[in-house]
């Protein structure tokens, strides 16, 4: 039997649930090789599974840096709206053979692990300055002075 190849994978998994575009789920695969990469420098050691959580932080900090502020508009047009969205379309790719689980892997490790207006947003918010006056306050008068 031949192994099915990502991207006949991706055609069949993109049919079956059409909730999200092509370029995300290559977009998640790329996320899972970044994160894999960034944990053998933190651990020093060959990755051989990524936890949910672990997989979102990724996708996170991947997203972050390949689309800065434009990640919620590119996400957007990719049907992912949150944490859950990733979770299903890691499991759309587990079930069509191309990412692989453990026996404690669930769809529930997705769930509310960070929102992405918080994530994606407000990084690029701009910051309110620190000695900001009420609004309608005015400036205190300046003592008068005397041209003698």
């Amino acid at each position: 039997m031949q192994k099915i190849g990502f991207p006949e994978a991706l055609e069949s998994v993109v049919a079956n649930d059409p909730r999200y575009q092509r370029d995300g789920y290559i977009f998640l695969r790329d996320a899972l090789d970044f994160t894999t990469k960034h944990q053998k420098k933190i651990k020093g050691v060959s990755v051989r599974h990524v936890t949910g959580p672990e997989l979102l932080d990724g996708v996170r900090q991947y997203a972050l840096k390949e689309f800065g502020p434009m990640v919620m508009t590119v996400f957007d047009s990719w049907g992912i709206h949150s944490c859950e969205d990733i979770g299903h379309m890691v499991f759309n790719l587990i079930g069509a053979g191309v990412f692989g689980k453990t026996e404690e892997d669930s769809i529930d490790d997705f769930k509310n692990v960070y929102d992405f207006e918080e994530a994606f947003v407000r990084p690029f918010a701009p910051a309110k300055p620190e000695s900001a006056k009420p609004p309608g306050q005015l400036p205190a008068p300046r003592p008068a002075t005397s041209n003698k």
